[in-house]
């Protein structure tokens, strides 16, 4: 998560982090973000639920919704999209992969 911070701010985000699904549920009812890297596997509610609740919040329907997993078999990147996911970054980390996506929501 520290590395995905630093890379957020490196290119020029602002960052904050829940590290439960519940946890980001409740941020968004607080603040308003303009983009949201989610991890699948949360504990607690997983990554695919806490997504739905949050696109259902007024103001967020069409909010980025980035998909940060270990989930990488094909089919995967596919599932996650029809979930509501607007891109996906799959675990081990690329750097620069993560860096183009973030470039392409600015």
């Amino acid at each position: 998560m520290e590395l995905v911070i630093e890379i957020i701010k490196a290119v020029g985000f602002t960052a904050d982090v829940a590290v439960t699904g519940e946890d980001a549920v409740k941020k968004t009812e607080k603040e308003a973000y303009d983009l949201i890297l989610m991890d699948i596997m949360l504990p607690g509610m997983d990554g695919i639920e806490t997504t739905r609740i949050i696109k259902s919040k007024p103001g967020y329907k069409n909010t980025p919704v980035i998909a940060l997993t270990a989930y990488a078999m094909k089919g995967d990147r596919e599932k996650l999209l029809e979930k509501g996911f607007q891109d996906y970054v799959p675990k081990p980390l690329d750097v620069h992969e993560l860096i183009e996506i973030l470039n392409k929501y600015r």
